[in-house]
């Protein structure tokens, strides 16, 4: 049947985090190799059945990479950036967010 709709909204939200997490890193000029989101969610039980939490797990490779480069990063996606996870945010939806930095 190919991707559905909500899963749609899902990548979204986790392409959009992603760019803002690469483009801060960049602009602060970190070697970024990779990056990539992977995404958790829950829906409710009842319908419409809208998501109730979302979790971003974000692998960032680069070379020499400041974890609190990459933590301050996905803190600002997160709470200014990324318009698709807040507005969700926004809507009730519990986001929450972790990475891990990968040397390469």
């Amino acid at each position: 049947m190919g991707v559905r709709p909500m899963e749609m909204l899902l990548l979204g939200v986790g392409g959009c985090s992603a760019f803002d997490v690469v483009d801060i890193l960049q602009k602060g000029r970190h070697e970024i190799s990779h990056c990539t989101a992977e995404l958790a969610a829950e829906r409710v039980d009842a319908i419409p059945s809208v998501f109730s939490k979302i979790h971003l797990h974000f692998k960032v490779t680069g070379r020499n990479l400041p974890a609190a480069a990459v933590e301050r990063a996905v803190k600002l996606s997160a709470e200014k950036y990324c318009s698709a996870s807040i507005m969700l945010g926004k809507a009730g939806v519990e986001i929450s967010h972790d990475f891990e930095v990968i040397e390469g």
